[in-house]
């Protein structure tokens, strides 16, 4: 451990803190852009604060600004470098300048290559103080997902598969955790931007794959299916509701009548080469949802697909939900060679305890 101590005064991490507590209610709820959490302050008085707004934009920045008349010699607190280059807003830092505040601190700098280390120098060209790392051991796992997506230009990808205490999952519908482990899912679907599946699991358990969370059911991610031959049932749930919901087939299919009647029902269909003629690269699969701005994937599938995103090495962390049933009739699949990849994949993991009966969740990162 260093015993390096750090210049800053106890009341600048305060109110950093307070700026990361804003970021980290807010994270989720930002589409593909970082929540960001600004407070304003002036002769020890928060003068007003701010979180990226829901969807995006404006910016935490701007937002406080706005709030707030008199900026004029005021420091400015934001979990992350402000912004510097021209995108769907004008840049935070034209912002800060115009309103002439006083000092600036941020605690790390943005991945984003377009302001990347660059509002620094943007801002002591205008004399303004600009000071970074406070407090940036503590805010950096706010932005770990952020920042692997912004260097990567690919997807953060989480796993998640359910069994019963003796490790089999069931071939039909019927449901293996308990409540408690059902909203963990649901929380877990509210916070990814896709979900994917192939249609194997569609055609055996129909799933609905929406966040049914009471007030989050909005924030459902788009529904992702692979499907090389198109097999996928008509009649499923994802199909008929596929007007109200987003959802996107990714097949290598020449079957013309099956592919009109989808896109009738509003499906978007991606064809996909393969390769070696026999199977799709999940990493172009993944690249391409990257692509069409879902930046944060959660797999809900059987054992197979779940195996082959492990062996591709694309599961940045894994959700194992472990019911205490026991499923030991004919209908069944056992994952036992799934849990033991799971386990030589991730150096860290934790058991969740949801304080309500007795299923238990690790989590592997």
């Amino acid at each position: 451990m260093s015993l390096k101590k750090d210049n800053y005064k106890s009341s600048d991490k305060k109110i950093m803190n307070f700026a990361i507590n804003l970021a980290e209610n807010n994270k989720y709820l930002t589409g593909t852009n970082p929540s960001v959490g600004c407070v304003i302050v002036k002769n020890n008085k928060i003068l007003s604060f701010a979180t990226t707004n829901n969807g995006g934009r404006p910016h935490a920045e701007s937002i406080a600004l706005n709030k707030n008349k008199y900026n004029k010699g005021t420091s400015l607190y934001s979990t992350l470098e402000p912004c510097s280059h021209h995108g769907v807003t004008p840049p935070c830092t034209n912002a800060i300048i115009k309103n002439k505040v006083k000092r600036v601190y941020y605690s790390i700098e943005d991945k984003d290559l377009r302001t990347f280390n660059k509002t620094k120098k943007i801002l002591k060209s205008k004399k303004i103080v600009a000071i970074s790392g406070l407090q940036k051991r503590d805010v950096k796992s706010l932005y770990n997902e952020y920042n692997f997506i912004r260097s990567n230009k690919a997807p953060y990808i989480i796993g998640k598969i359910a069994s019963s205490s003796n490790l089999n999952i069931l071939r039909n519908n019927s449901q293996i955790t308990n409540e408690h482990s059902k909203s963990v899912s649901h929380i877990l679907r509210f916070q990814n931007h896709a979900i994917l599946t192939s249609y194997k699991t569609i055609n055996m358990d129909n799933p609905k794959l929406n966040c049914r969370l009471n007030g989050l059911e909005k924030f459902s991610p788009t529904v992702v299916v692979i499907d090389k031959n198109l097999k996928i049932k008509i009649n499923s749930y994802v199909i008929k509701n596929s007007k109200q919901s987003k959802l996107i087939i990714f097949h290598h299919s020449n079957n013309i009548s099956k592919i009109k009647l989808l896109k009738k029902r509003g499906v978007k269909l991606i064809c996909q080469k393969l390769e070696n003629k026999t199977n799709f690269s999940l990493r172009k699969i993944t690249q391409t949802l990257y692509t069409l701005g879902l930046h944060r994937l959660l797999i809900e599938s059987g054992k197979d697909l779940m195996t082959n995103f492990l062996n591709e090495n694309l599961l940045n962390e894994f959700y194992f939900f472990k019911s205490d049933k026991i499923i030991s009739n004919g209908d069944k699949i056992n994952i036992s060679s799934l849990v033991k990849m799971i386990n030589k994949s991730y150096k860290n993991k934790k058991k969740i305890n949801t304080y309500l009966d007795r299923d238990i969740i690790t989590h592997y990162y």
